[in-house]
């Protein structure tokens, strides 16, 4: 028995819990499964792009995440409008659209028009039938070269901003900012009392004037 005044020992050791117990002997199997269909789907889509189609930049929701980028669904109809290409022929080349988008700022506008165009710069159209190849597609040297991509399309770059170091002279030490923040707090919170005291301090002048 333990010493002093602790609590009793009263450990349940016979819930049988070997026959509770969950395995999971198939994870192995599972990864090569899952390794086995992607290989099977690239080689379905090849030479198309493993990752799929290309997706615009948007911004998320709310003001919590309205500053950070992400890949959206798909491109809007003003921004293809503007790429010079049709809602209909933009699925066909790896372009995804989502009609139900809209662009609430030209910026966002621009910048996934740039991304239409830089993308269709680097397209390389395959013909539906290698002997009768129609206008548009890309000649035969191009297809030649072309390797099954595997990462994202037009992956969103980060963009890293420079930190610029400024040396403080004497009238930037001499400034007292939190002080001055403090005043202009205050100053803001005391506008109202003010205002209404120096209606009264006038009311107060004008009935005075009235009576002498």
């Amino acid at each position: 028995m333990p010493r002093h005044n602790n609590i009793i020992p009263n450990v349940h050791c016979h819930k049988d819990w070997q026959s509770r117990v969950k395995t999971w002997f198939n994870q192995p199997a599972r990864k090569k499964r899952r390794r086995d269909a992607r290989a099977a789907k690239a080689k379905a889509i090849s030479p198309r792009p493993v990752k799929g189609m290309l997706r615009p930049i948007v911004h998320g929701s709310t003001i919590r995440y309205n500053m950070k980028t992400k890949l959206g669904r798909g491109f809007t109809l003003d921004e293809l409008k503007a790429a010079g290409i049709s809602a209909k022929l933009a699925p066909t080349i790896g372009i995804a659209v989502d009609h139900r988008r809209t662009n609430k700022s030209e910026e966002s506008l621009k910048l996934n028009v740039d991304r239409l165009l830089e993308y269709k710069s680097k397209l390389v159209i395959f013909p539906r039938r290698s002997s009768k190849p129609k206008k548009g597609d890309s000649p035969v040297e191009e297809l030649k070269k072309v390797v099954q991509m595997s990462g994202e399309v037009m992956p969103i770059k980060g963009s890293k901003q420079d930190v610029e170091y400024v040396t403080l002279d004497d009238e930037a030490k001499s400034v007292k900012a939190y002080a001055k923040l403090r005043l202009e707090r205050m100053n803001a919170r005391m506008t109202g009392v003010r205002k209404k005291r120096a209606e009264e301090e006038e009311k107060e002048a004008t009935e005075k004037a009235k009576l002498g």
